[in-house]
Formats: C-alpha cells, structure tokens, sequence
C-alpha cells in the first residue's frame, strides 16, 4: 500500500473511533471551514480585479461545483437523476450550506416547491459588519439551476427574491422550482 492511501485509511480509522457527536461537530466545522475558503477565494479574486470579475469568476466555479455536489449527494442517498420535486428536496437538505444556514421549504407539491434560505451565514456575517447585502443573485440562479438539473434535467428554477434585490426580513434568497 502507497504511504498516501495508508494515510488516507488511518483518517477513515480515526473518523470510525469518534462518536456521533465528535462526527457531527467535524462535519459542522468542515462545512465552515469550505465556506470560510469560498469566502477567502471570492475575496482575493475581488481585491485584484474588482467585483464584476470576482462575480464571473465565482458563477463559473458554482457552474461546476453545484453539479459535483448534486452527484455526489444523489449517489451517497442511492438516487438516480429524474426524481422529480422530492428528490430535489431531499438532495437541498445534504448541502454543505445545509450544515450552517438556517433553510426551509414551503409550498411542496409534486410539481413545485419555494426553497428559502432563512439565515445565510455570509449574509449575516455582513450585516454585523454593517455592510450592504453581497450581491449573490446573479451566481445563485447559476448555482440553484444547475444543482436542480443534475437532480432531475426537468426542473426549471426561478428567483423569487436575492440580493441585490429587495427581501423580506424572514429569509434571504428564495427560489422556485418547477417540474417541467
């Protein structure tokens, strides 16, 4: 055995040993440990060459990795593509943004579903910090219409509110998504 996979087997051996809750405040703390790079990665993208090139940028990383994520939650659930609004609805709640954003959905049917993101944390993060909402929406429709096609190439996503628009004070972003 390479040392690299001895490496990597004695990490899934120390994860095997931990309880339930050392395993869930990892998977807390690498959630936001992603999130903090995203943020870092946006950062230094927009300090060298301004907003509008970090925004490209970042909806073209989102292109891709909205997709992988999808994958990969569909083939750790057992899913296969083309399972339609509950299928999407459980595959929103094994995100990494579901480890640390508060997110609901309202008006669940078979052939539609509202998804809102009630507590974003790099939202709120800079509303503390007294700075105007991060204009996330153009990455966003990017980001929620191509996850909800790797779960089923039918569903059309629609924003219903994210920044920089306007948004009520119960959520930050909401999207709508429709079976075709």
């Amino acid at each position: 055995m390479s040392t690299a996979a001895h490496a990597g087997n004695e990490g899934v051996t120390l994860l095997s040993q931990l309880s339930r809750e050392e395993l869930i405040k990892i998977i807390i703390d690498d959630a936001k440990n992603w999130l903090a790079h995203d943020g870092v990665w946006f950062q230094a993208v927009e300090k060298q060459y301004g907003m509008d090139a970090a925004v490209a940028v970042d909806t073209e990383a989102w292109r891709s990795f909205t997709v992988i994520e999808a994958k990969r939650i569909m083939e750790r659930l057992g899913m296969k593509p083309g399972g339609g609004i509950a299928a999407l609805v459980e595959c929103l709640k094994h995100r990494f943004y579901a480890r640390i954003n508060l997110q609901d959905v309202v008006e669940q049917s078979d052939t539609r579903v509202v998804f809102r993101m009630l507590d974003c944390r790099v939202q709120s993060a800079r509303k503390r910090k007294g700075l105007a909402d991060h204009p996330c929406k153009s990455v966003g429709i990017v980001e929620y219409s191509e996850f909800a096609k790797a779960i089923d190439p039918r569903i059309q996503t629609r924003c219903l509110a994210c920044p920089p628009d306007p948004h009520p004070e119960e959520f930050w972003c909401a999207w709508e998504f429709t079976l075709e």
